[in-house]
């Protein structure tokens, strides 16, 4: 299934601005006031309960005070979770972003879920080489696909190893921004879902890149619907489709993503699925990330319960 509805959350404890990511992360920028913290706890909490509030399971696991993790809220970059009960553990660019992969969150997880093998790609951060997770690649679930804009954080030989272990093949590509920098992250300027796909093609420089993509949505059976420079900016291009028990599903964005699209584009993706959206604007202002990379989506089996 390409869609969840169990979410792995990291309450934040120390939310800052993170120079160490900003050196390649054109979406941060520092907001003035010392009040970063609280006003991200807040953001988070609201955003927790509206995924809640339509039967959503998260998994909210308190950061660490030590060591000091700022970017702790983007729990999607070190670590994805499978549905035959692997998990996969990632190198990350910035040192203090390795800090992240904190023995306690993985306690929580295994409380509920079964973890039968880790995939630990970790050492590749001694030879300058990276992957970033479900930032890095968007990943087709069903049709074992990873889509992948290749980057200083994102690069071949991790993504090799990945793929060849967890049986995925990768579709890869140059994406750049309006200044033509490199795009950071994939999941930034794409979002996959079961029946459609959100992307900006603008950022594809390589036309044959391009087609190649959009060959590829059309051979699985998705709708595009395609987002500008402007609307990534704000990230629209930063969601998550999950659902609860019930088989209800959402597309899961940041208000300021929602405001964003146009009445055309809103259409389009509710014809699949309403929209949740919420307030997350310190967060996305000073981590550089946005509502799909807060949420680690669990696909693991579940522990049965003893009555």
């Amino acid at each position: 299934m390409q869609h969840s509805s169990h979410i792995l959350m990291i309450k934040p404890v120390q939310f800052d601005f993170n120079s160490q990511t900003a050196v390649n992360n054109s979406f941060q920028s520092s907001s003035p006031g010392s009040e970063k913290q609280s006003r991200a706890l807040s953001e988070f909490n609201q955003f927790v309960a509206v995924l809640e509030n339509k039967g959503i399971d998260v998994t909210v696991v308190e950061d660490t005070a030590e060591p000091h993790t700022p970017d702790s809220v983007f729990p999607n970059n070190w670590i994805s979770f499978h549905a035959d009960g692997r998990i996969v553990l990632y190198p990350m660019f910035a040192e203090n972003r390795r800090l992240e992969r904190k023995q306690h969150v993985l306690d929580a997880i295994q409380q509920k879920f079964l973890i039968r093998q880790t995939i630990n790609l970790t050492h590749f951060e001694k030879e300058g080489l990276f992957l970033e997770g479900t930032g890095s690649m968007v990943l087709d679930r069903e049709h074992r696909i990873a889509y992948t804009c290749l980057s200083p954080r994102t690069m071949k030989e991790p993504l090799a190893v990945f793929c060849a272990e967890m049986g995925y093949r990768s579709v890869s590509f140059t994406a750049v921004d309006e200044n033509g920098a490199p795009i950071y992250h994939t999941n930034v300027m794409m979002c996959v879902a079961d029946e459609y796909v959100i992307i900006c093609l603008d950022c594809l420089p390589n036309e044959t890149e391009k087609q190649t993509l959009i060959n590829s949505f059309h051979e699985t059976g998705k709708e595009i619907i395609p987002i500008s420079y402007d609307q990534v900016n704000q990230f629209a291009g930063n969601m998550l489709q999950v659902h609860n028990p019930g088989g209800e599903k959402w597309l899961v964005m940041s208000s300021q993503a929602y405001h964003s699209l146009t009445a055309g584009q809103l259409t389009l993706i509710e014809k699949y699925n309403p929209i949740l959206h919420s307030d997350i604007k310190t967060i996305e202002t000073n981590g550089g990330g946005s509502a799909r990379c807060m949420m680690a989506e669990i696909f693991l089996p579940e522990k049965t319960k003893r009555h």
